[in-house]
């Protein structure tokens, strides 16, 4: 029983430590991960927004300040080139425009008096060519515009913001109106881009930290939420397990200490109907009892006398009036009713006061089988069928009353022949038993009658149970079963009860080969009570 008890113990353990990981997972893990996603989504957003806003201003205010630079310089010095200058004046004039504050590359393009093409660029005629210059970008900067009262230039300054091998740069170009070259400015955006790539990092930096605030800030939270709830829990599974005075402290005003005050006053209106009912029960067992001792007295008397009756009714002499027969033979078989009934009484009595003990003895099964069924002569009516020599450690007096009561009922309610077959079954685990290391003692008594019917085979150990509405009255208490079930279960054993595929009803016991231990136990607990009782006769 120690090692069941311990395993049982682990297992509630284990499934206690599976249920906490699986409260923390449920509930702790889904606000830290909603709080993340809120923190998450948060952080992107506002990091997403201030880098689109801080990238335009950067690049907006970058590109208008060389653009306006480069107008400026287009018209200063540009602007006083000839219409028609020469490749080392457009030289010249390009490096100068690009020793502007803005630092940009300058490319020249005009016509000689030749009408040959001239280019030149501040940066050596292979450092910026007319090629850097995308396609689209020079068409618009060359193509003349009709002038009209909202468009007074004929061209306008153009530009554009293109990659090369990963470096940004702007490109822009404009020609000078009334004759003479066409100029296109390169600018490098790298600073800049390094710039929002330090501010990108730093706002990443920053959703990063956010999301770790929000994770803590989300675990301190859980924990606030969740440490009353998981006290609620505690509490809930200790007045699961009986613990009745059970109690939660309660503080504040929140939903949560409204909570605890509602465990706390369901519990206490539980502790007191479990209080009354528990009340009320000891009263009722106190009065079966009490009534129960109180009838055996006049009881005594009366089988006395009923004793007599019948020996006078199985006298020769006929001294009883044949008028009068029928109920003095009623009147012993009820009084012989009464007093079973009386002595079922007293012993569920002892049964509900858990002082039914068990006075063990070696037992060979097959010889009490044998001697229960020879004192209520049954020897015609049952099959036996048990080696000898099987012994089991029980209290013999017990078993006989097990055995009666099962055989008793098939007889009454099954008919003969009663087949009553033992086993030893050494892996058998339905019988919840210590001492099982020496196999089960497995006692099956079947009949061959009609068989339980599906509706009654949950009751049929209940207390007087009756399987017939129309037939309340029957020779037998309606307690047999239930005190055979009893008197198993002090055992360490069980009984069960099942309808055979071949017909009848099967009515299975399985009792510990040595029950010893359950005596030691009891002693160990410092119960004490009566065993004094002799039984349900012959059912």
């Amino acid at each position: 029983m120690t090692d069941v008890q311990g395993g049982l113990r682990g297992w509630a353990a284990d499934r206690k430590g599976a249920l906490s990981r699986l409260r923390f997972t449920s509930l702790r893990l889904r606000l830290v991960v909603v709080f993340g996603l809120v923190a998450l989504t948060a952080a992107v957003s506002a990091s997403g927004i201030a880098y689109w806003l801080n990238r335009e201003a950067v690049l907006t205010r970058t590109q208008d300040a060389v653009l306006r630079d480069f107008q400026q310089e287009m018209q200063n010095r540009a602007g006083a080139l000839p219409v028609h200058p020469t490749q080392d004046e457009l030289q010249r004039t390009a490096g100068q425009m690009a020793g502007s504050s803005q630092r940009f590359s300058v490319l020249l393009v005009g016509e000689d008096t030749d009408g040959k093409t001239v280019y030149g660029s501040s940066d050596g005629l292979s450092a910026f060519a007319l090629d850097d210059v995308p396609a689209s970008l020079r068409k618009a900067v060359v193509r003349q515009q009709t002038v009209t009262d909202s468009n007074k230039s004929a061209y306008h300054l153009y530009w554009q913001r293109v990659v090369d091998h990963g470096t940004p740069y702007l490109v822009a170009g404009t020609r000078l109106i009334g004759g003479g070259p066409t100029g296109y400015m390169m600018k490098s955006l790298e600073p800049e881009a390094k710039d929002l790539n330090s501010l990108a990092w730093s706002l990443g930096i920053a959703t990063g930290l956010a999301l770790i605030g929000s994770a803590l800030l989300a675990q301190a939270a859980a924990t606030t939420v969740l440490k009353p709830v998981h006290r609620l829990g505690v509490a809930a599974r200790r007045l699961g397990e009986g613990r009745l005075d059970t109690r939660l402290r309660v503080s504040g005003t929140d939903e949560l200490a409204d909570l605890s005050r509602t465990f706390n006053d369901a519990a206490e209106a539980l502790e007191k109907r479990v209080d009354d009912m528990a009340a009320r029960d000891d009263a009722s067992r106190r009065f079966v009892a009490d009534m129960s001792h109180e009838l055996r007295t006049p009881l005594t008397a009366i089988t006395a006398v009923t004793e007599i009756l019948e020996e006078e009714l199985e006298a020769e002499s006929g001294s009883i009036d044949p008028m009068i027969e029928p109920a003095v033979r009623l009147v012993v078989s009820e009084t012989r009713r009464l007093n079973d009934l009386v002595e079922n009484l007293m012993e569920v009595t002892r049964f509900d006061a858990g002082t039914a003990r068990l006075v063990l003895d070696d037992v060979d099964i097959a010889d009490q089988i044998t001697a229960c069924i020879d004192a209520r002569a049954w020897l015609d009516a049952v099959e036996l069928d048990a080696e000898r020599g099987v012994h089991a450690r029980l209290d013999p007096r017990r078993l006989d009353v097990i055995l009666a009561n099962l055989i008793g009922n098939a007889l009454k309610h099954g008919g003969s022949p009663v087949r009553v077959s033992v086993r030893i079954d050494q892996q058998d685990g339905a019988a919840d038993t210590a001492g099982a290391g020496d196999g089960v003692l497995v006692i099956a008594v079947r009949d061959h009658g009609p068989g339980i019917p599906e509706d009654v085979l949950p009751h049929v150990f209940d207390r007087f149970y009756k399987a017939s509405a129309s037939r309340p009255r029957s020779e037998g208490s309606g307690l047999g079963l239930s005190i055979a079930t009893e008197n198993a279960r002090i055992h360490g054993g069980s009984i069960t009860a099942a309808n055979s595929p071949e017909g009848g009803a099967v009515f299975t016991l399985r009792l510990p080969r040595d029950a010893s231990r359950l005596t030691e136990e009891s002693k160990e607990a410092g119960d004490t009570g009566d065993a004094g009782y002799t039984g349900e006769k012959g059912v």
